[in-house]
């Protein structure tokens, strides 16, 4: 394909060709395209086969929203590739304002469901990255040591473009950092992850409700979230 998206099906088959840096997909034997016409070159086959499966999966009119996997693939390639050292230190800002980082001060369930959830990856965090942060109660934000920030920052910029498309994403859905790591090393599985950058949502939601507009939004999150997680391993 030689641009960006087009509404109608024009092809019978999608599939997955080798490159000397990666995988193609190609459309009737025609290269795949970004929307800024580079080649959507991906790093593993089992990202190809993935994106030429929604590719395959398509109608008689293409439809992005169902395409999750092409859509981070140019992301990565057009956004994340051209701008990857922007990208990473705004990735690795997060570390210093970590949301694991901002206790309540008060009641006293709130503090122990903050403490439960968010001590154990930040002890994680410490022995395993080697950052370790402090918590501290109140919003106000006090700097992080610097040997734990450069630690995460030093993680974050070794990644590629894609691996960085994904923590970005994990990173910001749950103002996180160490969350996010956690989900792209696979410290637990996605399902205890997010409940753990929940916890103050969720007790606002037990103390006043939550109405169906809010209950929708957080489960484009967490959808939003578990691809970012799938989309990394597929790195």
């Amino acid at each position: 394909m030689s641009g960006g998206w087009t509404r109608k099906r024009f092809w019978d088959n999608a599939t997955v060709t080798g490159a000397p840096d990666g995988y193609l997909i190609e459309l009737d034997g025609r290269r795949v395209n970004t929307p800024a016409k580079r080649p959507l070159l991906v790093p593993t086959r089992r990202m190809a086969l993935a994106i030429a499966g929604e590719w395959a999966a398509q109608g008689d009119i293409i439809a992005p929203l169902t395409m999750p996997v092409t859509r981070s693939a140019n992301a990565a390639i057009d956004k994340v590739a051209v701008q990857r050292e922007e990208v990473a230190a705004l990735i690795a800002a997060y570390g210093d304002a970590d949301l694991l980082c901002y206790r309540a001060e008060a009641p006293e369930e709130l503090v122990r469901r903050q403490s439960e959830a968010w001590d154990p990856p930040l002890f994680w965090a410490a022995e395993t990255l080697g950052a370790a942060l402090e918590p501290r109660t109140g919003v106000i934000h006090a700097p992080q040591p610097q040997a734990a920030l450069d630690a995460l920052s030093g993680r974050v910029h070794g990644y590629d473009a894609f691996r960085l498309a994904a923590l970005h994403d994990l990173v910001s859905l749950t103002g996180s950092l160490v969350l996010g790591l956690a989900a792209a090393l696979d410290w637990r599985d996605a399902d205890d992850i997010w409940r753990r950058s929940l916890v103050d949502e969720h007790w606002q939601q037990a103390q006043w409700g939550a109405d169906s507009e809010e209950i929708a939004r957080e489960a484009m999150r967490e959808a939003a979230f578990r691809h970012a997680r799938d989309f990394f391993d597929m790195c």
